[in-house]
């Protein structure tokens, strides 16, 4: 993986980009980076990142099986980042389900930032 293009969509290698919270134990500086690297997490099916950057009290509401479960029975093809705010991001994210079939999944995610980093809080979908 060491010059793949990350799979958030910046454009950087994985290793300069996303690489550098899942793989180099780095902090995202903004809510924005912090979900980037959440569905890069998902690409790379990292289920202990994504459950490390949800926020402590939202934590009971998932289990790391059913992360990895998401995670692995669907192909992450793109990410759209369609606004953001300091702590809000709302994106469109594409992947092909476990048919093969092109899905997009729509979200309005809410971000806190705490002890110095940021955490996924919760969403809105449609």
């Amino acid at each position: 993986m060491e010059n793949k293009k990350c799979y958030c969509d910046t454009g950087l290698l994985f290793k300069d980009c996303c690489g550098l919270y899942l793989e180099d134990n780095q902090k995202a500086p903004t809510a924005l980076a912090l979900m980037r690297s959440r569905f890069s997490a998902y690409a790379t099916h990292n289920a202990d990142y994504l459950l490390q950057t949800t926020y402590i009290s939202e934590r009971k509401y998932y289990s790391k099986s059913e992360i990895l479960n998401w995670a692995t029975s669907n192909k992450w093809q793109k990410l759209e980042i369609l606004s953001f705010t300091e702590n809000t991001v709302e994106f469109k994210a594409n992947f092909l389900d476990s048919n093969n079939e092109p899905q997009v999944h729509y979200e309005f995610s809410t971000f806190r930032f705490e002890n110095n980093a940021w955490y996924y809080l919760d969403g809105k979908f449609e």
